[in-house]
């Protein structure tokens, strides 16, 4: 065995061993861990541009290597052993080579597991409609759909296609089958497989990403014909996403998108990954929001500044908003105020809350949310008990 391979299998049973969810290997800095959100690096020596290239090439396949030569960047996944498997970034920068390599947990997990909302059990036993996953990346979207296609998968006899770049979760078939395709190897494009896929019996269809407006189309598309379809969006909140999808479409399209959207929107789970302050690793905060007729007619109308006020009157559907998801678990000691505020939707908003909370038990809480949009130059100071 190579040293290059040697030193490789090191760092990913580091990486197991550490339980981290990412590897980054980049030229003029140690290997280094995300731990809990947060990056570590390893007290080993800072690699050199041969050393990157080496580690690179010790675990890239040739296709991924012509598509590196080509467009500067590869992604594909990787099976370490039976121990683990990676989904990885390779890219150019500066004319080198970097490596970001992220562990796919090598179980499948619970809704219980992860805290998913129950009733989201009950709507994955609708026969048609879009279901929605959103949050910024690493927030463990991949996480939260894989669960649900194993949950259709261990209690459903269902045909279930999903489309993804790269495969990260295998599924074996139990009472459904599954037929899992990957991108540049089964399939050119998301929207082509969507559009291909609709020939092929499907009961249920996943979407790794709606990165486009053809693939947003598709899957529309495949919704209002009669299939369940899972989906993953980069934006934060029921409200956030029903209006990037509308504005993706040229303006004299927009109404008509409206209308589909309403009809075809079956639920939207927007979610992020804090730091756990009563022990190690993370916890999901989520905001849920299920397409009541009420939803529906706000979408329909372009009322979806509304959709906020809905979601916090419909408890009883199971709905809640992410900013009160983090306060109950603030309420339960398992996130600390600053990481709350760091991923709130209006952190301004949040830390009233959090100070009022604080001082009905007694404590004084102090806050600065510097910056316009109350996102950026968070400092916050230890709560202080009134003396």
């Amino acid at each position: 065995m190579s040293e290059r391979m040697i030193l490789m299998e090191k760092l990913l049973m580091t990486v197991i061993e550490q339980d981290a969810s990412d590897l980054h290997i980049v030229v003029g800095r140690p290997p280094t861990l995300r731990l809990n959100g947060r990056l570590v690096s390893l007290k080993t020596r800072v690699l050199m541009p041969e050393d990157t290239v080496s580690l690179m090439k010790s675990i890239t396949p040739e296709r991924a290597m012509q598509e590196l030569q080509q467009e500067g960047t590869a992604d594909y996944g990787f099976a370490f052993g039976d121990k683990a498997r990676f989904r990885v970034s390779v890219f150019r920068q500066k004319g080198r080579i970097s490596l970001a390599l992220r562990l796919i947990p090598h179980r499948l997990y619970t809704f219980e597991e992860i805290g998913l909302p129950p009733l989201i059990k009950q709507l994955l036993y609708q026969p048609r409609g879009l279901f929605l996953v959103t949050g910024p990346t690493g927030c463990g979207k991949t996480t939260t759909l894989a669960t649900m296609v194993d949950y259709i998968n261990e209690h459903m006899d269902r045909h279930i296609i999903t489309i993804e770049d790269p495969i990260e979760y295998y599924h074996p078939h139990k009472k459904s089958i599954v037929n899992q395709r990957e991108l540049g190897v089964d399939v050119p494009s998301f929207s082509e497989a969507l559009r291909r896929g609709m020939r092929a019996d499907p009961d249920v269809m996943m979407v790794g990403e709606m990165r486009d407006l053809d693939t947003i189309q598709a899957a529309i598309t495949a919704a209002e014909t009669g299939h369940l379809v899972f989906a993953t969006l980069h934006t934060t909140g029921a409200e956030g996403t029903c209006n990037r999808i509308v504005d993706v479409f040229p303006t004299d399209q927009q109404e008509q998108v409206r209308v589909q959207l309403s009809v075809s929107i079956l639920a939207v789970i927007s979610q992020q990954l804090l730091p756990r302050a009563d022990q190690g690793g993370r916890v999901a905060a989520f905001e849920f929001m299920v397409t009541t007729p009420a939803v529906r007619n706000l979408i329909r109308e372009n009322k979806t500044y509304n959709i906020d006020s809905h979601i916090q009157t419909g408890k009883r559907y199971g709905m809640v908003l992410l900013d009160m998801h983090m306060f109950e678990l603030y309420e339960q000691g398992i996130v600390t105020a600053q990481d709350a505020l760091l991923k709130a939707r209006k952190p301004r908003e949040l830390e009233q809350k959090i100070r009022q909370y604080e001082a009905s038990r007694g404590r004084v809480f102090t806050a600065t949310v510097a910056g316009e949009d109350g996102q950026a130059g968070l400092d916050i100071t230890e709560l202080q008990t009134p003396g």
